[in-house]
């Protein structure tokens, strides 16, 4: 597909236990635009058939991604790269995988590994709220193997600013995701400064976040600087449906950069 001078094409990459869905007034503004959008399900996401234990991996995870980087890119075209929450951890492999492919990687209020931070820092489970772990048939005393966001932490930490419908619409379509070990993640997304530190990053934070601390964000910027930070003011962890058009100006601000 040929796109017209200065138009740009979106790739994105949604966070855990989400899908492509959630992107909807994002793309529907991007393309009204004239940009190109695709907004993939990732593994046992969304509407992609695999399910949750079928996974056994973080590439088994972003593998529709990574696919999608190799094999349905016409030559010599390059994305921006767009991911949010978990969905940073997914467009890193792919930067180190494809750095010629991308012109810029955007980090939306997202995990942002780098070549240097211990991933561990990143995947501590802990308990938010009504959200369900589930365990393998040995017991509860062994690490749980699943999650998924309950509820009552969707609509006070991710989707508090946004509207009723959008709650709902989590609330039905939310699907658990696999978890890992540490060592997982750790051995599975490996990034170099050759590759990884070559394409262009920008991190835009959400000044309502309540899911991811900006304790933690601040300093994966401080550890892996990107060429700029941009704040969305009055948004929560869920910009991409509580702020759809802010979010949209900025992304084209950063595509014509």
């Amino acid at each position: 597909m040929e796109m017209k001078e200065g138009k740009k094409h979106f790739v994105l990459a949604h966070g855990a236990c989400h899908g492509s869905w959630c992107w909807y007034k994002l793309a529907t503004l991007l393309k009204s635009a004239g940009h190109r959008v695709t907004a993939l399900d990732l593994a046992a996401s969304g509407i992609n058939p695999k399910q949750v234990n079928d996974l056994r991996s973080f590439s088994d995870y972003f593998e529709p991604l990574m696919n999608f980087m190799e094999h349905s890119l016409p030559a010599k075209e390059r994305v921006i790269l767009v991911g949010h929450s978990m969905g940073g951890m997914g467009i890193s492999k792919a930067m180190e995988s494809f750095p010629e492919k991308i012109s810029f990687a955007v980090f939306l209020t997202a995990l942002m590994p780098g070549p240097t931070l211990d991933l561990s820092a990143l995947f501590q489970v802990g308990s938010r709220g009504d959200s369900i772990y589930t365990y393998d048939g040995e017991g509860l005393e062994n690490q749980p193997t699943t999650f998924i966001f309950g509820p009552k932490y969707i609509s006070s930490y991710m989707y508090q600013l946004c509207s009723p419908e959008d709650l709902s619409l989590a609330t039905m379509l939310l699907r658990p995701i696999r978890l890992y070990s540490e060592e997982n993640p750790q051995n599975q997304i490996v990034l170099s400064q050759e590759k990884y530190g070559s394409v262009r990053r920008v991190y835009i934070m959400c000044d309502q976040d309540k899911a991811l601390p900006e304790d933690v964000q601040r300093l994966m910027i401080q550890n892996d600087p990107t060429i700029d930070v941009k704040v969305i003011t009055g948004s929560d962890h869920m910009v991409m449906l509580s702020k759809p058009q802010e979010l949209s100006a900025c992304l084209q601000e950063i595509a014509e950069a």
